[in-house]
């Protein structure tokens, strides 16, 4: 650090002595002695290292895209290269090859000559605006209103620190020397999924957008997409979804443990169901569907999904099991607890089975699960009736082949102001607590309205009957939606008092910023 503030004052006394900013930082001196290299010797980059961060300091400093920054070939000589290389190059210099420290030592330098020429007020035409690097400050703002309203660029900058989070852990596994970074499939992607078409369709619009040397076509991204397997997928997910947690735990607002809601979402699919293992029915006889199971934070927490799973069940076209729903619940609770405590786990009544009462039970986590009614549930209602009573709680345990518990059935008013509904819980609750503690299933709700924005607002539409396509997309689709969450989040998180679920940013809003800040346009 000290290293990098030296290169910084060293390039802003060249500039206010009247030399060009890329003069001052190709002459500055940079020591790297405390610098890694993150490619061995025999790595076969021809782009010297020292040469790299002079000129990633350059870009810092002014803002200008990778894609431009390519264009600046007279650049080249100044700065010690043989020539500027291309945008894909110095994406992956910038993420793969220099460390945090690089990057740390690149930011201090760049962002300490930017605030020195303004703060100076020397002319540096070519430093990019100080109010792109730091927030300032109205005066005039209004102490009750500072900080509820935020700044396109507030919204953006965070954005991008929300994405920062959401995307090493994927990697495609193709060859270093490819066309096209993951980054420009992840860009695409998200693109496809804002304006709500196909992939030929998506990569065609994107292209006319950017260009046809920009981005890959259709074809190039399913065949990418396809090398993601699934199994690499869902731990990739994982590992996003603890860095994404590391950083909320450090705002005092983030609740723990977290009250979860699993539940299980389709993606329709309307083609032929021959050799499609991954395609089940559903609830209506004609319709066909993709399944996929997901553990989210629900409550009084920020809510995110921590953990995706494949459903598969079996249909009258494959020779699949049948679907044993407890065992999509005891993989997606035990990946969500390397993470976060579990308090309770609501489920709908989908999960009526005294096999998920079992899982639970033997993971240490309470539930409330609602009842299917019964020949024995009817006798306790009727039983009510007779006794004019409202609530009732009955004593019954569960005996399966993995253990035993002793349950609580709860039978209270419900919500919807009909009848009385029926609850399951492994907690010890009496009568007279019994209605307030079934109230708090209401809050799955958030979960019916999670699928919603998921599945409209991000999902990108496909008919490829390839599962490994359907898995990326629908994974994807859950990723941003986290990024959105945790956006909103980051933006909420100085303000006092009570943090409100609704979002200050549209998921819309969201998805624009994602996808032009993958790779910056000009």
């Amino acid at each position: 650090m000290t290293n990098a503030y030296n290169t910084g004052i060293e390039i802003t006394e060249q500039l206010r002595e009247g030399d060009s900013l890329l003069l001052s930082v190709a002459e500055s001196t940079i020591r790297t002695e405390y610098l890694n290299d993150g490619y061995p010797e025999w790595h076969p980059t021809p782009h010297s290292f020292l040469g790299m961060v002079r000129l990633l300091i350059y870009k810092e400093a002014t803002g200008t895209s990778y894609r431009a920054l390519a264009r600046y070939q007279e650049l080249a000589e100044p700065l010690d290269l043989e020539h500027i290389p291309d945008e894909s190059v110095l994406s992956r210099t910038w993420r793969k090859r220099f460390d945090e420290g690089v990057r740390e030592f690149v930011q201090i330098a760049s962002h300490f000559v930017i605030k020195q020429s303004h703060d100076r007020e020397f002319s540096a035409p070519a430093v990019r605006p100080k109010a792109e690097i730091v927030d300032e400050v109205d005066p005039s703002t209004d102490d009750e209103t500072a900080g509820c309203e935020f700044s396109d660029k507030q919204i953006y900058r965070t954005a991008r620190l929300a994405r920062d989070h959401g995307f090493d852990e994927f990697d495609s596994g193709r060859a270093a020397n490819a066309t096209y970074e993951d980054t420009q499939f992840f860009e695409l992607q998200t693109f496809i999924g804002m304006v709500s078409c196909g992939t030929p369709q998506g990569a065609a619009r994107f292209q006319y957008r950017h260009g046809s040397d920009s981005s890959p076509h259709g074809d190039t991204h399913l065949r990418t997409i396809k090398q993601f397997a699934p199994g690499e997928l869902i731990d990739g997910f994982d590992a996003v979804a603890d860095r994404l947690l590391s950083v909320i735990e450090s705002e005092a607002s983030f609740r723990r443990p977290v009250t979860a809601a699993i539940d299980i979402t389709t993606i329709p699919y309307y083609g032929d169901v021959d050799g499609m293992p991954m395609v089940s029915g559903t609830k209506d006889r004609d319709s066909r569907a993709f399944k996929f199971a997901t553990l989210s934070i629900i409550g009084q927490n920020i809510p995110l999904v921590l953990a995706v799973e494949p459903v598969r069940e079996s249909s009258g076209w494959d020779d699949n099991p049948s679907n044993q729903i407890h065992r999509t619940v005891r993989r997606l609770v035990r990946r969500t607890k390397r993470h976060v405590p579990i308090e309770t786990v609501l489920c709908d009544r989908e999960f009526d089975s005294i096999q998920v009462f079992q899982t639970l039970s033997n993971l240490d986590v309470n539930y409330l699960i609602p009842k299917r009614v019964s020949s024995s549930e009817r006798d306790v209602l009727k039983q009510m009736e007779g006794d004019d009573q409202e609530v009732a709680v009955e004593s019954a345990s569960v005996h399966v082949e993995s253990g035993s518990h002793p349950m609580r059935l709860l039978y209270v008013p419900s919500t919807s102001g009909e009848g009385t509904a029926v609850f399951a819980t492994n907690l010890r609750v009496g009568p007279e607590e019994a209605e307030t503690f079934c109230q708090r299933y209401s809050r799955r709700w958030q979960i019916e309205s999670e699928y919603k924005s998921i599945k409209g607002d991000f999902l990108a539409k496909t008919s490829s009957k390839d599962y490994r396509v359907r898995l990326f997309y629908f994974v994807f689709a859950v990723l941003l939606y986290n990024i959105w969450r945790l956006t909103d989040f980051l933006l909420k998180a100085d303000i006092d008092g009570e943090m409100d679920y609704a979002p200050v940013i549209t998921a819309g809003e969201c998805v624009e910023l994602v996808a032009s800040a993958l790779i910056p346009h000009d």
